[in-house]
């Protein structure tokens, strides 16, 4: 490229090398007052970019542009990161709680919306498994362990046996098939309670008989006077009934009751034992039986009692 700059001066610039040259007359003034410019020495190996340095360099670039842009895209902020960190440790806390909530209780749960006997043995502790067993292990104890069935006896026969009995003071030993529940021990405690007042109001009076053995196919006659008349018999004394584990006892003095008061009690405790709560032997005297230990009452060793 070449530029004219008035007479006698011929001014040339080098594109690339941004060096000016000039061509003047030595004879000009205008020489003698500009500054002598050093001349850029001649490069052989001129600077050149490669294609693969500008490659890398576009690349470097765009990258440092995008992440760039999407942090400014994304438009979060510390506290933003902080509040997502909370809500993803509240939501694992909240899916190890459901993981590692009993199989038993969430059943216990579901029946809860359809049994309203059940909803009220757990009552407030739904959600809490821990306090839910323990409900439901209070209700087996006061109830057994299957407290659902109607019939929970035992289909083989007792067995009975005596031991020096004296009907005017002696113990009568019943032996279960386990420890009693709560509504055995009430089961077993009414009928023993039953049998007691009936030969106190003087049930088993064998001078009075009228109607044993007479038959039904016609109308009966009872003599009230002859019935008045009879010497009257009754139980004296009878004690509370107690447990200590599968065993049980009451001390009884049936007084001048007959003995047949003996079989009425057996056939009450036949059905009993048939229907509700299995006896395996009926024991009429002797002083101690099985495991029992006189003087026990603590019920955490078994103990447990029926007030008569």
């Amino acid at each position: 490229m070449t530029a004219t700059a008035g007479a006698g001066h011929c001014w040339f610039l080098k594109t690339g090398s941004c060096a000016l040259l000039r061509q003047h007359s030595s004879s000009s003034p205008l020489a003698k007052t500009l500054p002598s410019r050093p001349r850029l020495p001649k490069s052989r190996n001129p600077i050149s970019c490669s294609r693969s340095a500008r490659e890398e360099g576009d690349n470097a670039s765009t990258s440092s542009s995008g992440s760039a842009d999407r942090a400014k895209g994304s438009g979060t902020t510390a506290r933003a990161r902080r509040l997502l960190k909370i809500r993803e440790e509240k939501r694992r806390r909240e899916h190890d709680r459901l993981h590692s909530y009993p199989a038993w209780a969430k059943v216990l749960e579901d029946a809860c919306k359809d049994d309203t006997e059940l909803r009220a043995v757990l009552g407030d502790s739904i959600g809490n498994p821990e306090l839910m067993r323990q409900k439901v292990e209070e209700r087996v104890r006061k109830k057994g362990r299957d407290f659902k069935k109607s019939k929970t006896g035992s289909v083989l026969a007792f067995k009975v046996s005596f031991r020096d009995f004296n009907p005017a003071e002696s113990y009568i030993w019943f032996e279960l098939y386990g420890s009693p529940s709560d509504r055995e021990v009430d089961l077993i405690g009414s009928v023993i309670q039953s049998w007691y007042v009936m030969g106190r109001l003087g049930a088993f009076n064998s001078s009075n008989m009228q109607l044993a053995n007479m038959s039904m196919d016609y109308d009966p006659l009872y003599d009230a006077d002859k019935g008045a008349k009879v010497i009257p018999s009754s139980f004296h004394d009878i004690g509370d009934v107690e447990f200590q584990d599968n065993w049980g006892r009451f001390w009884v003095d049936l007084g001048t009751s007959d003995y047949f008061a003996v079989d009425v009690l057996l056939n009450c405790l036949t059905v009993l034992s048939s229907e509700y709560s299995g006896i395996q032997q009926i024991v009429f005297g002797g002083r101690r039986m099985g495991d029992w230990e006189e003087g026990m009452t603590n019920p955490e060793y078994g103990y447990k009692y029926f007030k008569i």
